[in-house]
């Protein structure tokens, strides 16, 4: 009497999940305007058509990292209840003195930005202060 038993056991799980986000979400020393700072705008709605897309609220157009930069960096901010705020709407090197930092971040008069959604989160508003205290390069 012979009793054999053979247990052939094959297990083969294969990930298929490709991310195939090149712009991952992390805090970036330096990070560049067209590919992280427009990626912010373009990804959260601020350059959708009924925003600063088409409509440029506030004078202000992000529709593309070129116009985007151009209505930015070194250009005066104001606002509809104050037209002269006195200050740039970026001002390279210092966040502080820089008015879309001040309303991303909720740390000045009227709506936080962007208007009528959740705050950035703290990624995005890390990358942003810190592309404008790298110098806000057009990069």
């Amino acid at each position: 009497n012979t009793n054999t038993n053979t247990n052939t056991n094959t297990n083969t799980n294969t990930n298929t999940n490709t991310n195939t986000n090149t712009n991952p979400r992390v805090i970036l020393t330096n990070p560049s305007f067209a590919t992280d700072i427009q990626e912010i705008f373009d990804r959260i709605g601020c350059a959708t058509s009924d925003c600063h897309g088409g409509a440029n609220r506030g004078g202000l157009g992000l529709a593309s990292a070129d116009a985007s930069y151009a209505n930015l960096v070194d250009i005066p901010a104001f606002a509809v209840n104050n037209p002269s705020i006195g200050l740039d709407r970026v001002e390279p090197n210092d966040h502080l003195a820089s008015y879309l930092w001040l309303k991303v971040s909720g740390t000045t008069a009227g709506p936080q930005m962007p208007q009528g959604l959740p705050p950035l989160d703290q990624i995005d508003q890390t990358n942003i202060m810190n592309w404008i205290n790298t110098g806000a390069l057009e990069n």
